[in-house]
């Protein structure tokens, strides 16, 4: 495995948020309240299982090319709904972080904001990648040429 996600445990967890903002709040108010909570998660968790993460903005674009529904131009959850990924070395230890008294009432300014309440799942990693270097690339074209069948 070509690790994208550094010390990532193979059998971690990642987990994630979506969050739909209420028409009354902002990207800026998502930012705020986000910023603050994973700053607590980084100084709290660092030492006690989270490995990283990061927020995701929905942009609006759909990939007609990546898409099998439809032909649709634009997403109508542009700059409305967002993901909130992390990775931990086990789902024990992401327990854990949510029951801090540092980490809850930060998260619950951040459940304010949403529409959609919140649901957060738990995946296990089956597949993480980075791109090929210009060189590994060139490299990897020409075996496939040479071998690929």
């Amino acid at each position: 495995m070509n690790a994208l996600i550094p010390n990532f445990n193979p059998q971690g967890v990642v987990t994630i948020n979506r969050v739909v903002l209420k028409p009354e709040y902002s990207v800026d108010d998502l930012e705020e309240r986000v910023a603050l909570l994973c700053e607590n998660v980084k100084t709290y968790h660092s030492d006690t299982g989270f490995i990283g993460g990061f927020v995701a903005l929905n942009s609006g674009q759909i990939s007609n090319e990546g898409s099998t529904a439809g032909r649709a131009l634009d997403s109508d959850l542009k700059d409305r709904e967002a993901l909130i990924v992390t990775f931990w070395n086990s789902f024990e230890e992401h327990e854990a972080s949510h029951k801090s008294d540092t980490f809850q009432p930060l998260f619950q300014q951040v459940l304010e904001l949403c529409e959609n309440g919140n649901e957060e799942i738990a995946y296990t990693m089956l597949w993480q990648g980075r791109a090929y270097s210009e060189e590994e690339a060139r490299k990897a074209r020409e075996m496939k040429e040479k071998y690929a069948a």
